[in-house]
């Protein structure tokens, strides 16, 4: 359900997923309804009640951010997985609604988080949890984009708080944010600034930053901003106390993770001349650009669905709606923090 730019992408992408086909497009819109549908040799409609048909599985929800728990709850209730483009909505109340019929209806949610199936992402999750990088003690997350004024004046909704949920923070950096918590946990204080430096009339931010202190008393920031021409890099860096790692535009610049002791090292042996990356660690032709991830996804997604009908109740997606909240709440946790000028804990 939609067929603007995401809703291309998850079309294009599962074309090349096994063991799934896209079934039907549905939109407001009969226009780019019968465009995307055609281009797919899929079936068209106007009409939501659609997606409650016995053909359909899952229904994807690829619609402007507040209209996602609009979407997701008639599926859930109508018997069908979903899976939700980021965030899982614009508001915890939203969020819950969807969980709570998740829990209700026994179907499962995926929230769209790509980039938690990179394999640069995967290697340094795994070494974070698996204590290969010793204590975490910092990272920074940081989105450095640009986005012309023609991308907010290119639809009513963006740039508002009840469609759009937010600005750079919520719709850009939120990916890279995802990523700082699934290397670094919870966080338990979020303090941050906003500013709308460089685009007019928007409700929402095109600049943001945020200072955060996690439950394990690592410490961490968020830079996030649509303010950067011509637009720079995406980049988590993580830092501990036997190891450090940089991903920066979804590929890993920097790995180091000592094995056994850690000797004391000079000025002259550190950073680039400490750098472990092999080749093997850089990315496939056909593991980059835009849609790559979001078939591995995708395929998580059929497999779990495919577990469920073999009778597998506890399959769950890789990213859910724990995960998808956790996000949302540490972005709006950033807004209320901006908004009254104090520390908050993400709810």
């Amino acid at each position: 359900v939609g067929a603007g730019a995401i809703g291309r992408v998850f079309a294009d992408a599962l074309a090349r997923v096994d063991d799934a086909e896209l079934r039907v497009v549905v939109t407001r819109t009969e226009g780019s309804a019968r465009e995307l549908a055609a281009a797919h040799a899929a079936a068209w409609s106007t009409d939501p009640g659609r997606l409650a048909a016995d053909d359909i599985d899952v229904v994807v929800v690829a619609t402007p951010s507040g209209t996602h728990a609009d979407l997701a709850v008639p599926a859930l209730e109508a018997g069908k997985h979903v899976l939700i483009e980021k965030p899982l909505d614009v508001s915890l109340a939203a969020a819950d609604r969807i969980i709570e019929a998740e829990r209700r209806t026994g179907n499962v949610v995926a929230v769209v988080s790509q980039h938690r199936f990179d394999r640069s992402s995967e290697k340094l999750v795994a070494a974070a949890r698996g204590g290969g990088l010793g204590r975490l003690t910092s990272a920074t997350a940081s989105c450095a984009w640009w986005r012309g004024q023609s991308y907010y004046d290119s639809g009513a909704w963006r740039g508002t708080w009840a469609l759009d949920g937010g600005g750079a923070t919520m719709n850009q950096a939120v990916h890279v944010i995802d990523l700082l918590l699934a290397v670094m946990g919870e966080p338990v204080e979020v303090f941050a600034f906003t500013g709308t430096l460089a685009h007019e009339r928007l409700e929402v931010e095109d600049t943001a930053v945020a200072a955060l202190r996690f439950a394990s008393g690592a410490l961490g920031t968020i830079h996030a901003t649509t303010a950067a021409y011509p637009g720079v890099e995406a980049a988590l860096r993580v830092f501990g106390d036997a190891g450090s790692a940089a991903i920066v535009d979804d590929e890993l610049a920097f790995w180091h993770a000592a094995a056994g002791p850690r000797p004391e090292v000079a000025m002259a042996e550190s950073g680039a001349a400490a750098n472990q990356l092999t080749a093997a660690d850089r990315l496939a032709a056909d593991e980059r650009g835009l849609g790559a991830s979001h078939r591995r996804q995708l395929a998580d997604l059929v497999r779990v669905v495919r577990a469920r009908r073999a009778g597998d109740t506890s399959a769950r997606p890789r990213v859910g709606t724990a995960e998808g909240r956790l996000t949302l709440a540490t972005v709006l946790a950033m807004y209320e923090s901006a908004r009254t000028g104090r520390p908050v804990r993400p709810a």
